[in-house]
C-alpha cells in the first residue's frame, strides 16, 4: 500500500532544507527524474523487488496506484511530500505540469526483469463466466 509522507524540512532566512533518509528498505541504488512529460503517461507497471520514493521537487503531477486490493489517486505538488511505492504497487504517473520535475529514488538498480506490466484486475472489475 502506498504511503504519502511529509519530509523533514527546516526553514531559515538562508532558505529551506528538506531531508529524505530511511524512506525505503535497503540502500538507495538508483536516482532519476522525469521532466518535460506534460502530455505523457509514465509508469504502467509494478515490480518484483523495487521500492520507490517519488518527490515532485517542482510543479505537480498525478499518481494513480492499484495494489491489487484498492485504487488510490495522489497529487504530488509539494517538495516536502514523498510518495512511497512498494513493489506490489502498480502505478501510472500523468497530468505533469509543464514545469514538473519528479524525482524518483529506488532501492534497486534498473533491471527490466523486475518490471511487471500487467495491471491488477480488482474484484469489482471481474466478470463471472
Amino acid at each position: 500500500m502506498p504511503r504519502l509522507l511529509q519530509l523533514d524540512t527546516f526553514n531559515s532566512d538562508s532558505g529551506n532544507l528538506t531531508v529524505f533518509e530511511k524512506l525505503i528498505p535497503g540502500t538507495i541504488k538508483r536516482v532519476f527524474y522525469i521532466y518535460g512529460a506534460a502530455d505523457i503517461k509514465r509508469g504502467g507497471h509494478r515490480h518484483h523487488k523495487s521500492w520507490n520514493a517519488l518527490i515532485c521537487i517542482h510543479g505537480s503531477c498525478h499518481i494513480y496506484n492499484n495494489d491489487g486490493e484498492q485504487e488510490e489517486d495522489f497529487i504530488l505538488d509539494d517538495p516536502k511530500s514523498c510518495l512511497i511505492l512498494e513493489p506490489k504497487d502498480w502505478h501510472i504517473m500523468d497530468s505533469f505540469s509543464e514545469d514538473c520535475i519528479l524525482l524518483v529514488l529506488s532501492n534497486e538498480y534498473y533491471d527490466r526483469g523486475d518490471y511487471i506490466d500487467e495491471p491488477y484486475i480488482l474484484q469489482s472489475q471481474q466478470v463471472s463466466l
